[in-house]
């Protein structure tokens, strides 16, 4: 590719949020029955039922678990008498939801490993000229996170396949739900602050989603206590009353929103204005790749770190302190408390329109844009094309 056309690609990235890429579909069959189930969660929608369903990844033997979620409102931010309330985490702001689903657990080393594969395979087809990226199919394009600088680090803490996958950004966990999307024909995404505090609550409204007490928190989550233990393997403490596993502790989870020093000021003024908001539109679109905001605490921290109102700012500066790369990666970390941060897939009932879930797979952080720009330039990065010939040009290829 000559550099005036990556150029030119990179200029489309300002467009995209306006591109009708992606249909807007009515619900699909995938985690609908017409028959209440006679036993499991389930959520009745439209005369249909939501239900459990089990995804198998295109190509692969990996599978993942989502898990049904009512809709409903609730009180998001953490109550006034709450006595380890930071400044951050108020006011409590009324806000609706609507059914999703919600995987079962984190995103697995299982998982992302097959996301990560993909950087050499589409270095393998710009080679030979194979699928090749065009203005007209940039929409379908996703990147790959480069190679490791140095496993030991983000792997120090293990890589079994059932351990959680960590220390990538924002950015590369957006790019993995596009790839999924693309790949399974499912609006995968990650999710907004609101929606993943309401998920972590279950329906409840205690600081926890057992109780106001961390006393039982050892039955819940992996927190600093389990520490020498070693990164837990996902899916081992018992679920919160939606049936998600490990939303307190085990590792941070990532959402879309900056960070945003005042709380939820911004947001109870804009429900003071319209009356009323969804949560799926609470959102504080990125202007700086950090800090953005993660949830839920992990595995290294405390049990007030992990309570369901709880908020953390990521840090670039922090975060990719050895990063030898310049400019430094938009797909990893490389420095604690990276190594406890990772995210969860979130699927909406009603599929977003086109506009709605762009925002969702793509950088809006100029830096980060330009971030992505330069590596792709310099030939540290690249674009490949994911569809529905994808599986067999990757088996074809002998990958």
């Amino acid at each position: 590719m000559s550099r005036s056309f990556l150029i030119g690609l990179f200029v489309l990235l300002s467009a995209w949020i306006s591109m009708p890429f992606v249909d807007a579909q009515p619900p699909a069959t995938v985690g609908l029955s017409p028959d209440k189930p006679a036993e499991g969660p389930y959520v009745e929608v439209g005369g249909q039922f939501m239900v459990p369903y089990t995804q198998r990844i295109p190509g692969t033997n990996v599978d993942f678990e989502m898990i049904p979620v009512p809709g409903g409102s609730f009180l998001f931010g953490a109550a006034e008498d709450d006595p380890e309330k930071q400044e951050d985490e108020g006011p409590q702001v009324k806000l609706d939801v609507s059914p999703m689903w919600v995987a079962k657990t984190e995103i697995s080393w299982a998982e992302y490993k097959e996301y990560m594969k993909l950087y050499s395979i589409f270095k393998e087809f710009e080679a030979a000229g194979k699928r090749q990226v065009t203005a007209e199919n940039m929409a379908d394009a996703i990147t790959a996170p480069t190679e490791l600088y140095d496993p030991s680090f983000t792997y120090e803490n293990g890589e079994e396949p059932q351990q959680p996958a960590v220390t990538m950004t924002q950015y590369a966990a957006q790019q993995y739900t596009k790839w999924l999307s693309l790949l399974t024909g499912q609006q995968y995404r990650l999710p907004t602050e609101a929606e993943w505090e309401y998920a972590c609550r279950g329906g409840t409204t205690t600081r926890y989603h057992w109780g106001d007490s961390a006393d039982d928190i050892g039955q819940y989550a992996w927190y600093f206590d389990n520490a020498d233990e070693g990164l837990p393997h996902v899916g081992t403490k018992a679920p919160n009353p939606f049936g998600l596993h490990d939303m307190h502790g085990s590792v941070a989870e990532w959402t879309v929103n900056q960070y945003t020093p005042d709380g939820h000021a911004g947001l109870a003024k804009l429900v003071a204005e319209k009356g009323s908001l969804n949560a799926t539109e609470a959102v504080v679109w990125p202007t700086e790749s950090s800090p953005c905001v993660v949830r839920g605490g992990s595995w290294e921290m405390d049990a007030d770190d992990l309570r369901a109102s709880v908020r953390l700012g990521s840090d670039d500066e922090l975060w990719k302190e050895y990063d030898p790369n310049f400019p430094l990666s938009p797909w990893w970390f490389t420095s604690d408390p990276a190594r406890g941060v990772g995210f969860r897939l979130f699927r909406s009932y009603d599929a977003l329109p086109a506009e709605q879930i762009t925002k969702f797979w793509e950088p809006s952080a100029p830096n980060t844009i330009n971030e992505v720009e330069t590596r792709v330039l310099s030939g540290r990065g690249g674009y490949g094309l994911v569809d529905a010939e994808l599986v067999d040009a990757i088996r074809k290829a002998g990958n």
